[in-house]
């Protein structure tokens, strides 16, 4: 599980025509130079593809100790922009793991069952957002051209890591990550709906408790039936509407938000008003639910969402 780096050690400055080859011990190759961005760009390419290969085949090795629910999907290094000591963002390798219904951050690929209970976070895959942070539409050679022989320099280019995705968690938190080349960029956008995607319709509903006009109650999304209110004591149902029926939401940023339904019978809108103590897991999980269920009537719709894929495979 090595891992490939063209940036200064934790900082955002690309090296010219060079890399480092890290071990998954640490151990490093030293510094590679090479005479042109072409070559540096064609060995970035061919090292990366074979770490990656053989990253995959790790994968199915370990899929086998587990059940078809709890499979590991994508799994590799990336960068992650964290405060440094002095206040100041720095970069730190981090590997991540879709597997089952979660998403996890380590410090150290885990190497037995009981390292998974070790990670520094985890987060269920139907509360999270990917979200490419950024994306420039260029080729490796033509970034180490002319990007990062110090031509034309302003503010904006400062941090020089071309390809950055967040996740954002719950309580309005979020990670910043990069990753060293485009195509990895492509891939996690990919696989990270497409394993959002399968725990939707593996989990099937969520429900939340949360409170409606002074009164207790739970608030479920469901992939079948969409969305339904019930008394928290009695499971009465308070009200229930279709994804079809949502035609609009806001909220306050904190606690509460506001879903605008149209009635089936009367086509007015109404507005249901819920407040919860984790709001943002709760709005990211409406947008897994509804974007599963679009896409499981539409196979094209996650490539039609693909930012990264707008940008890099058009260029």
């Amino acid at each position: 599980m090595a891992r490939i780096s063209r940036f200064s050690a934790s900082t955002v400055k690309l090296r010219t025509n060079s890399f480092e080859l890290l071990a998954l011990d640490g151990i490093s190759s030293g510094i590679i130079q090479f005479n042109s961005a072409h070559d540096s760009a064609d060995w970035l390419r061919t090292i990366s593809t074979n770490i990656n290969d053989l990253m995959l085949q790790n994968m199915k090795m370990i899929n086998k100790c587990y059940s078809m629910c709890d499979q590991i999907m994508h799994m590799g290094w990336v960068s992650e922009k964290v405060q440094g000591s002095d206040g100041s963002q720095v970069y730190k390798f981090k590997f991540l793991v879709l597997k089952g219904s979660c998403f996890y951050i380590f410090k150290i690929p885990p190497v037995s069952t009981l390292d998974w209970v070790r990670a520094e976070k985890i987060y269920n895959l139907c509360e999270v957002l990917f979200k490419v942070s950024k994306v420039w539409p260029a080729d490796e050679i033509w970034i180490q051209e002319n990007l990062y022989l110090n031509h034309n320099q302003n503010e904006e280019l400062e941090d020089q890591r071309p390809y950055c995705f967040s996740i954002l968690v719950g309580h309005g938190k979020s990670h910043y990550f990069c990753t060293e080349l485009g195509n990895d960029l492509l891939v996690w956008e990919k696989l990270f709906q497409k394993a959002i995607f399968m725990e939707v319709q593996r989990t099937g509903s969520k429900t939340y408790v949360c409170s409606s006009q002074g009164e207790v109650v739970c608030f479920t999304v469901d992939f079948i039936s969409g969305f339904t209110c019930f008394d928290n004591k009695s499971k009465n149902i308070i009200w229930r509407f279709k994804f079809s029926q949502l035609k609009g939401s806001s909220d306050d940023g904190k606690t509460r938000v506001k879903l605008l339904f149209q009635s089936a019978d009367t086509k007015q809108i109404e507005m249901k008003e819920l407040e919860f103590q984790d709001l943002t897991a709760v709005l990211h999980c409406i947008h897994s639910f509804i974007a599963a269920k679009v896409a499981s009537m539409d196979p094209m719709f996650i490539n039609s969402q693909s930012l990264a894929r707008k940008y890099i495979c058009n260029t």
